[in-house]
């Protein structure tokens, strides 16, 4: 199915993990929002972690290949940090786990950030504040900010609430972050009420059968 058809989907309640649902089975077919440069560009946009005038710029700066070629270690990036999640959900993470992290600190060594002083929120302390700005001078340098994203989970989120929805045949992931820690799907809507139709199409079969 073409990613252009239907929306990214969002649910994760962190960036860092939305990111690793860029890939799903939303309906039938599975969908790779970031199977191409543009998919890549069009999902960063909609993730609000590039701004619109800075895809652009890249877009302009850029050739189809080059592009392509960052969708493709975008891609790359997800999947060893689909397995880092994986292996570690459902437990709080150890000091330990830091050396498998290694590949995305070398990542985020290449990052190119600056800060600048702006005007601040009116009614703040202090009429300044510190806004920190990325240089966007290839497309190579659309991979930071997923980086910081993805690095974001690993530092603010507790793992032992990382969770994989519970739907049958369903990849995605989220930080669960309702109170008691008791949510079960990737959405009530879609894997939640498919469980509670089979549940009762189970209850009704035993019933018949009883």
């Amino acid at each position: 199915m073409d990613y252009r058809q239907i929306p990214a989907i969002f649910l994760a309640d962190a960036p860092g993990l939305d990111f690793l649902n860029s890939v799903a089975t939303p309906v039938d077919e599975p969908v790779d929002w970031i199977s191409d440069g543009e998919g890549l560009l069009a999902w960063l946009d909609q993730a609000g972690l590039v701004p619109s005038g800075a895809i652009e710029d890249v877009r302009v700066r850029s050739t189809p290949a080059e592009l392509d070629e960052a969708a493709a270690r975008a891609r790359e990036l997800r999947e060893w940090f689909r397995g880092f999640v994986r292996k570690r959900k459902g437990r709080p993470l150890t000091a330990r786990d830091v050396r498998a992290l290694e590949p995305l600190n070398q990542l985020l060594e290449r990052d190119e950030q600056h800060a600048e002083i702006v005007a601040g929120a009116p009614g703040g302390v202090t009429p300044f504040e510190l806004r920190a700005n990325r240089r966007w001078q290839s497309a190579a340098s659309l991979l930071m900010p997923i980086a910081e994203a993805l690095a974001r989970v690993v530092c603010e989120e507790d793992f032992t609430h990382v969770k994989a929805c519970e739907g049958p045949g369903c990849t995605l992931m989220f930080a669960d972050h309702t109170r008691g820690h008791v949510r079960r799907w990737c959405s009530m809507a879609i894997c939640g009420n498919r469980a509670k139709v089979a549940a009762h199409r189970k209850r009704l079969r035993e019933q018949a059968n009883g």
